[in-house]
């Protein structure tokens, strides 16, 4: 018997009566109409995260790299999206009429409502309306996440928001860098949030753990880096709530050691603890930050591999 081959496209199944399918090239171009209007509707929104992350880059510079690793979600899984022809779903309408309804609230309804980030949950909840209307039940399996992903931690966080744990994270700063700078031989003391750090000539330097040194915007950015490498370099579960559980800690971390550098510093010059300076050494912290979370990864991997049951019960060499 001879066969015949096919193309991917020809393997696609043959739609039902009443149910429109299409095809990726018809999806890549709804979406780009959709995307436009997408853009047109909530430009004001848009423009103040990309504002936020432009102008603040040591600590909201996140939120302008966060789109593209939504995207790179999306292509990691292009195989399975790709896999049969998209079927839309009219109820997407709804979810982009409700998404639509909470944006306009936060613009003209009271005062109360009036919150950047109930508006950032109507864009989110009027993008998923046009990802399930354009491509379906089934794509949204693997959508759902890096929109949700995106909406999350692509979005700067209101200062109301932000205020319910500053303060606590301000004080263990504080502390940590208090202990920290004592343990390594220089003297400092401390006063609610100021740090007095003692030179060898006697003077002393202080130091204010303001808001800015809270590491909230920190612990944000920490958890986005955490839930992306969990979902992309670990299997299990329990190895993923645990790295992303383990982004607070190691964020508190590298804020405590930031903090202390600024103290050290501040004994050379203190002109060297404020303004873009500051912000510099924040931003250098980052990289040992970040192979700190590369190690303990590699420790649940570990962990992970160890805890595998052999098949049969004999022990794997």
């Amino acid at each position: 018997m001879s066969t015949v081959a096919t193309s991917p496209s020809a393997r696609f199944q043959e739609p039902s009566r009443g149910t429109i399918q299409l095809t990726p090239t018809m999806a890549l171009v709804g979406g780009v109409v959709l995307f436009l209007i997408f853009v047109s509707v909530f430009w004001h929104f848009l423009y103040m995260q990309v504002r936020s992350g432009v102008e603040e880059p040591a600590d909201w510079g996140h939120v302008l790299v966060i789109p593209f690793v939504s995207g790179w979600f999306i292509w990691l899984r292009r195989e399975e999206l790709l896999r049969q022809p998209f079927k839309p779903a009219w109820s997407g309408l709804i979810l982009m009429v409700v998404g639509l309804l909470i944006y306009a609230m936060t613009l003209l309804g009271p005062v109360a409502l009036q919150h950047p980030n109930f508006q950032g949950g109507g864009v989110v909840l009027t993008l998923c309306g046009m990802a399930l209307l354009l491509c379906g039940w089934r794509a949204m399996k693997w959508l759902w996440f890096p929109i949700v992903y995106w909406g999350i931690f692509g979005q700067r966080i209101s200062e109301q928001a932000l205020q319910v744990v500053t303060l606590r994270l301000q004080d263990i700063a504080a502390r940590g860098a208090y202990f920290l700078l004592n343990a390594i031989g220089f003297d400092t003391d401390i006063a609610g949030n100021i740090l007095t750090v003692h030179g060898s000539d006697g003077v002393a330097h202080p130091l204010n753990v303001a808001e800015a040194c809270s590491g909230m915007r920190m612990l944000v950015a920490f958890m986005a880096l955490g839930v992306a490498m969990a979902v992309v370099g670990l299997d299990k579960w329990w190895q993923r709530a645990a790295l992303i559980v383990m982004a607070a800690p190691v964020a508190v971390a590298v804020n405590i050691l930031r903090v202390a550098t600024l103290g050290l510093l501040s004994l050379r010059d203190v002109n060297m603890v404020q303004g873009e300076f500051h912000h510099f050494v924040g931003m250098v912290w980052l990289v040992p930050g970040f192979i700190m979370f590369l190690g303990v990864q590699w420790c649940l991997k570990v962990l992970g591999e160890g805890w595998r049951v052999p098949v049969g019960g004999a022990h794997a060499r």
